[in-house]
């Protein structure tokens, strides 16, 4: 009820001064009314997960704190996310997911959404951001070849089997985010770790099986010979990795 009342209280006029917080080991989604939107206070408690909207370009908070394991997740989208702390406190195990979306064969792999971050002062042991581009789907499978018609005892030979199917090509995987980061030179260099890689291209589809020649056949007064087996067919490609994001780091 209270993180109901939370939300309805980001459609008014006052959401400047309101606070949001994510109890522990749920999600909670922003309002999609606004690209932007303004919190005194984001509390998102351990283990939970605040999902950004896609149309959400620029969030601004005064307290940011994220608990053990808690993330900030955005939603895929082609905007770039804006967003501002004027103080934040990051547990351990916290992220920022700005991952693209994993691709099907309807689909195209989402990139990783682009990202432009301020932390004005920071209190954490790391700074965990991940920004991959999402993996591509796999190819088709090949479909197997049929099995050859049995011969008959008085007429016709034992039938070849069927050639399997080529295997599909794996779909490319969608590039990693852009991302820059703006925080305090008194924080460690090696505690910011970001990740920009384009994702995974799909998997080669397997390729269908040789189907089996009719099978030998005795008769009253010979053998009738069995068919020669089909080919298997070839697999398909792996997809292409996606382009690599890229990474910004400014320091005052």
């Amino acid at each position: 009820m209270r993180n109901l009342c939370l939300l309805a209280a980001l459609f008014s006029p006052l959401a400047l001064a309101e606070s949001v917080s994510v109890d522990a080991h749920s999600l909670l989604r922003l309002p999609a009314n606004s690209s932007v939107l303004s919190l005194e206070r984001l509390d998102v408690a351990d283990y939970g997960t605040l999902l950004i909207p896609a149309n959400l370009t620029d969030l601004s908070v005064g307290e940011l704190r994220l608990g053990h394991e808690a993330r900030i997740a955005l939603v895929p989208s082609e905007r770039e996310l804006h967003l501002y702390a004027a103080h934040a406190e990051l547990g351990t195990g916290s992220q920022i997911l700005a991952r693209g979306a994993p691709g099907t064969h309807q689909k195209a792999a989402r990139p990783g959404r682009n990202l432009d971050l301020q932390l004005q002062s920071l209190d954490a042991v790391e700074l965990n951001i991940d920004g991959r581009g999402g993996a591509g789907a796999a190819g088709y499978a090949g479909l197997d070849g049929g099995s050859g018609q049995a011969p008959g005892c008085t007429w016709g030979a034992a039938g070849r089997g069927g050639n399997g199917d080529n295997g599909g090509d794996g779909l490319p995987g969608a590039a990693g985010a852009q991302v820059r980061v703006r925080l305090p030179a008194s924080f460690a260099a090696d505690a910011i770790k970001v990740r920009t890689d384009g994702g995974n291209g799909g998997e080669a589809g397997a390729p269908g099986k040789a189907g089996a020649g009719g099978k030998s056949k005795g008769c009253l007064v010979y053998r009738a010979d069995g068919g020669k087996a089909g080919r298997e067919g070839l697999p398909g490609r792996p997809g292409e990795t996606g382009a690599a994001g890229s990474v910004s780091i400014q320091r005052f």
